[in-house]
């Protein structure tokens, strides 16, 4: 199966301690001094199996799998239902119905918690990193029934028209869970214990595009005190303590507000997903993931 679209791919150093929240006991985390490699990866698909769509994959870190290491996503967020019945069905990741909001702005109202920084330089990729255009503001929000929970906000820096834009070069990456083949990433990443799917699985997923380092996208929570009630009769809120948050959704934030050091746009993306393997049967004693 392919997907084909546009996407952000984006590095952070997540605190081992707030990985350590998702990935299995079975696996071991990649770490050092207290931190592993996460992130983010923002995609819109204009062709999928489950049609055009958008998806926010958290990765909460990277954990060792001999002879290399594969993510660990700690959430999927997609605005169709159909996307979510297929990452859970087809391919056991942490789906979850969203929806995408998005509006263009020159300023950001808001001040974000996550700034840029000069990361990019030191790789000698300061040259090539755009920073013209406005900003394309996205603000997330999990649904889950008729009751909406505000997740985060991401300003994704625009760059004008394909047309007039450099998309980048054919390029050799060398990065966690990627391969060394020119225009040809592949990615080996596990998934499962979830209801669905409560074996712990592995898939893997070649990409073809076009890669160009960006700056990076700005990542914040607004703080909104004033709690939404949801017509079932029960209350939402967006920042205030009405509601608990749960704690994989408390740890997801924590992932999307850690530091960025790396940022790849990729565009003409082709995606295909393999179907998963069973790495280690579930047991009963083991808990699946939401």
């Amino acid at each position: 199966m392919a997907n084909y679209g546009r996407a952000l791919y984006q590095l952070h150093l997540v605190k081992a301690a707030t990985a350590r929240a998702f990935v299995p006991r079975e696996l071991r985390l990649v770490e050092a001094f207290g931190y592993t490699l996460g992130g983010m990866f923002l995609a819109r698909y204009d062709d999928s199996p489950a049609g055009k769509f958008d998806e926010l994959v958290v990765i909460a870190g990277i954990v060792w799998n001999p002879p290399t290491s594969c993510a660990w996503a700690a959430r999927v967020l997609v605005n169709s239902a159909e996307a979510c019945r297929h990452g859970r069905k087809e391919v056991g990741l942490p789906s979850h119905v969203a929806t995408f909001s998005q509006t263009e702005a020159d300023a950001l109202r808001n001040k974000p918690l996550v700034k840029s920084n000069s990361f990019l330089s030191l790789l000698g990729m300061r040259s090539t990193v755009s920073n013209q255009g406005n900003d394309r503001e996205i603000e997330i929000s999990e649904t889950k029934g008729s009751c909406t929970r505000h997740l985060c906000n991401i300003s994704v820096p625009l760059t004008g028209s394909h047309k007039h834009k450099w998309m980048g070069p054919a390029i050799r990456m060398s990065l966690p869970s990627f391969s060394s083949k020119p225009n040809m990433t592949c990615t080996v990443n596990f998934s499962g214990q979830i209801e669905d799917h409560p074996d712990l699985l592995k898939y893997s997923c070649q990409v073809e595009c076009r890669v160009r380092p960006v700056r990076p996208a700005k990542i914040w929570r607004p703080r909104i005190t004033e709690p939404q009630e949801c017509p079932d009769g029960k209350i939402s809120s967006k920042g205030s303590e009405v509601l608990a948050e749960p704690d994989a959704q408390k740890h997801t934030i924590m992932v999307l507000l850690s530091k960025p050091i790396l940022a790849l746009e990729f565009n003409y993306l082709e995606m295909h997903v393999d179907a998963p393997k069973i790495v280690i049967p579930h047991s009963k004693k083991k808990e699946v993931r939401v």
